[in-house]
């Protein structure tokens, strides 16, 4: 999903008919500034140059209309506050003011008053900052030169958060059964989630999922496990019959997702005795798995925080597999992490196996599981968890898959080294309160998701 990001710049009215020229070369270094954002994927929503107080109002009107992610302050000269404060107020986001100087440095000797103010953008920026923090607006400043690769890293971090933060509050989360009897640290109030991060929850039943089972037809469950059969390694341990119902059980999940119009799916349900419910229950890791791995995250026991947090990962381009603490490595430093159920396969490190299980440890049913290690090289592990005043907060910490042997279990599992070793990590991670589950991805996002949490205004700590 394309950040909504309103651009606009700020000069004053008065300079344009001292200097002639001065407010067409800032119009041609602010359209430079709109063209990299939008060819970074965003939507762009233009203001133009606001240049006295009138402007500033009409543009915060047109802004607040306009459902924006990010709005971005491009500072081209010396402008009054008066002009951008309304701009902000009113379009009610987050807002980051750039600093971007055209050159690195002035030619002192040949420099007339014209040529300063097309380079003065530093002038006015503390003037806008004591605005800001005087009217509790939440900003961010970005100085550089107009073609400083390391501004622009930190300006399209922020268009990517802001995008990653628009899918979760334009999302539909499927919750499907319940959560597994008794976690505690799992339940979840459905209402936080609406309140705090703009997300819906769609309430789901089993029987909305064992309607469109059975009306799958027998080409689409082929054409499934066709698909199933190119993205893993089949095990022999895998019984024929057990691998056709989760293709079928597959086809009926990719249904659901397009009947509700869902971007994520969090789901867990008992059964009893062989029933239909317990079938269909054990036959969802499959179709998980292949629906987390095309971007609609599936976090079993029905875990919603986590599957918010996978939900973030993967619109950042991380991935984000539903995963756990195992066990604790005290020779080599390491922690052992994953989780039954369904994997993000996409970021596997090989291809990874369908293992058949005669038994669901902790659960009902048997069938195909899925089995495999995210990519050595840098990884995040990101959870999202709620708080005694029952507001939510994010944490994550930035590790290191590691090579090595792992459980042959059927379950996800991956040897990940932190910045601690794992009895003094693990011991940090708890004492932050979080879920027992968190979203694993690839590569190290801190900064991205530190944006993410602004956007949303839900706290963020690093482990």
């Amino acid at each position: 999903m394309k950040a909504r990001i309103g651009v606009f710049g700020i000069g004053l009215a008065a300079y344009w008919e001292q200097f002639p020229g001065l407010r067409e070369r800032l119009v041609g270094y602010q359209k430079r500034v709109e063209e990299r954002i939008a060819g970074a994927g965003a939507t762009v929503e233009s203001a133009g140059l606001v240049d006295d107080a009138h402007s500033a109002r009409a543009a915060g009107e047109s802004f607040a209309r306009q459902d924006l992610d990010l709005l971005i302050c491009y500072v081209g000269t010396y402008a009054t506050s008066s002009q951008v404060l309304p701009i902000v107020q009113q379009s009610k986001v987050r807002v980051l003011v750039l600093n971007l100087q055209p050159v690195e440095a002035l030619d002192y000797e040949h420099t007339d008053t014209g040529e300063w103010l097309a380079n003065c953008s530093t002038c006015c920026v503390p003037e806008i900052s004591n605005a800001f923090v005087r009217a509790r607006v939440p900003f961010q400043v970005v100085s550089g030169t107009l073609d400083d690769e390391a501004a622009w890293r930190e300006i399209l971090s922020w268009c990517r958060a802001a995008g990653a933060a628009r899918a979760l509050r334009k999302s539909r989360i499927g919750f499907l059964g319940h959560t597994y009897p008794g976690m505690l640290d799992m339940y979840t109030d459905f209402t936080a989630v609406h309140a705090q991060l703009g997300a819906h929850v769609e309430v789901l039943e089993m029987c909305d999922l064992s309607k469109r089972v059975p009306a799958a037809a027998e080409s689409v469950v082929a054409a499934k496990l066709e698909e199933a059969r190119a993205a893993f390694t089949i095990d022999k341990s895998v019984v024929a019959e057990d691998l056709e119902w989760a293709g079928r059980v597959a086809v009926g999940l990719d249904r659901l997702v397009a009947d509700f119009d869902l971007q994520g799916l969090t789901y867990y349900y008992r059964g009893l005795d062989g029933n239909e419910a317990e079938r269909l229950g054990a036959g969802l890791i499959l179709g998980n798995s292949l629906l987390t791995a095309r971007g609609v995250p599936a976090s079993g026991e029905g875990d919603l925080k986590t599957c918010v947090a996978m939900l973030l990962m993967d619109r950042l381009g991380a991935g984000g597999s539903y995963t756990e603490f195992y066990a604790m490595d005290f020779k080599e430093q390491f922690v052992l992490m994953g989780h039954d159920g369904p994997g993000h396969i996409a970021i596997s490190n090989e291809k990874p196996v369908l293992r058949g299980l005669g038994l669901y440890h902790g659960k009902r049913g048997h069938g195909v599981s899925v089995e495999f290690k995210v990519k050595t090289g840098p990884v995040t592990v990101m959870g999202c968890t709620q708080k005694v005043d029952g507001s939510l907060k994010l944490l994550a910490a930035e590790g290191e898959s590691l090579a090595g042997p792992t459980l042959k279990i059927g379950n996800t599992n991956s040897r990940l080294r932190f910045g601690h070793g794992p009895a003094e990590f693990v011991n940090r991670w708890c004492a932050e309160g979080p879920t027992h589950h968190c979203a694993l991805g690839v590569g190290h996002r801190l900064e991205e998701l530190k944006k993410v949490a602004r956007l949303l205004e839900v706290e963020f700590v690093v482990v």
